[in-house]
C-alpha cells in the first residue's frame, strides 16, 4: 500500500493513478480519499495523474491522537508533495480540504502548484465574531460535538441527510451516497472528528487567500445546507484576482458525489485542468 511517512512519523496512505500533470485532491471532514474515486478515474482517464491521499487520523492513514489542525495538514500535504516530487501540480479541495489547501498555498507558497479548484469551501472564515457579523455562531460548532459524544455513528447517518441534501427538491442524492459517506466517517478518529470541528469552524483564512497568485475555480452547490455560499464561496472568490465561481443551482455540499452535480463537476474540473 503505498503511503508517505510525515516530518512527525505520521504515515499517510495515497492513491497514485495514472500519469501526466499531477492533480491532488484533498478530501472534505470526515471522509478520506476515496470520495474522490470518480474524479480520479476522470482526470486519469484524459491524461492527468490523480493524486489523493487520506488525511492524518482519516481512513487509512495513521490514527493519530492530535494534530488536526491547518497548519498541520499543510505541512502533510507538503509532505505528501515533496515525497512524490510533484510539481505543475492542481490542487482540488471539497468542503475541511479547501481549508488546508488554502493553509497550505499560505505556508508553503505556490512555487509546486498551477491552479487550484475549491469545491463546498468554508473559507474565508465561517465563526461569527466582530468581525463577520453574519457568520455561524458557536453554538452550531458545539452542537456538532454534542452529536458526535452522544453517539457518534447515529450522528454520522443525520449528518448525510443535511450534507446531500435530502429531501429537498431537485436532491439526487442516493442512499449509496448515504452509505458511503457513514462508512467513510466512521474510518475517521473520534479525536480528529471532534478537534477538525473547531479547525474549520473557526480559522480564519483571509491572509492565506490573499497570498493566491494562480488560477482558481471555485464551485458550490446553491442548495448548500451545511455552508451557505454568499458566507464563503462568493467571499473567497472575490478575494482572488481572476477567480472563478459557479454555483450549482440545487447542488448540495457533498456535490462532488451525488447524481448530475458529480457528472457536471467531473466536465468543469476537465475543462479547467486544459485550459
Amino acid at each position: 500500500m503505498p503511503r508517505c511517512a510525515t516530518r512527525d512519523g505520521v504515515e499517510l496512505f495515497y492513491k497514485d493513478w495514472g500519469s501526466g500533470r499531477p492533480v491532488v485532491f484533498l478530501h472534505g471532514w470526515p471522509l478520506n480519499g476515496d470520495a474522490w474515486q470518480d474524479q480520479a478515474r476522470a482526470v486519469a482517464d484524459v491524461g492527468f495523474r490523480a493524486v489523493a491521499h487520506d488525511r492524518r487520523g482519516h481512513g487509512r492513514s495513521t490514527p493519530v491522537w492530535d494534530g488536526y489542525d491547518f497548519d498541520t495538514f499543510a505541512d502533510d500535504l507538503n509532505d505528501l508533495l515533496t515525497s512524490l516530487d510533484l510539481d505543475d501540480v492542481t490542487l482540488v479541495g471539497h468542503s475541511l480540504g479547501c481549508g488546508e489547501l488554502a493553509r497550505y498555498l499560505g505556508r508553503h507558497g505556490t512555487s509546486r502548484v498551477r491552479s487550484a479548484v475549491m469545491v463546498s469551501t468554508p473559507t474565508p472564515l465561517l465563526a461569527q465574531g466582530p468581525d463577520n457579523p453574519d457568520g455561524m455562531p458557536g453554538s452550531v460548532f458545539e452542537a456538532l460535538k454534542a452529536g458526535i459524544l452522544r453517539e457518534r455513528s447515529q450522528f454520522w447517518k443525520d449528518n448525510a441527510l443535511l450534507l446531500y441534501s435530502v429531501g429537498r427538491p431537485g436532491s439526487t442524492a442516493t442512499q449509496g451516497n448515504l452509505d458511503a459517506f457513514w462508512s467513510m466517517a466512521m474510518a475517521s478518529t473520534i479525536a480528529g472528528d471532534l478537534a477538525c470541528v473547531d479547525a474549520f469552524g473557526y480559522t480564519d483564512f483571509h491572509a492565506d487567500l490573499k497570498k493566491f497568485d494562480l488560477p482558481l475555480l471555485v464551485v458550490h452547490g446553491g442548495d448548500d445546507l451545511a455552508v451557505p455560499a454568499d458566507l464563503t464561496s462568493r467571499r473567497t472568490a472575490a478575494l482572488v484576482p481572476g477567480a472563478v465561481l459557479k454555483v450549482y443551482e440545487g447542488g448540495s455540499h457533498g456535490l462532488t458525489m451525488t447524481p448530475g452535480t458529480k457528472e457536471r463537476f467531473n466536465q468543469d474540473l476537465i475543462a479547467f485542468l486544459q485550459s
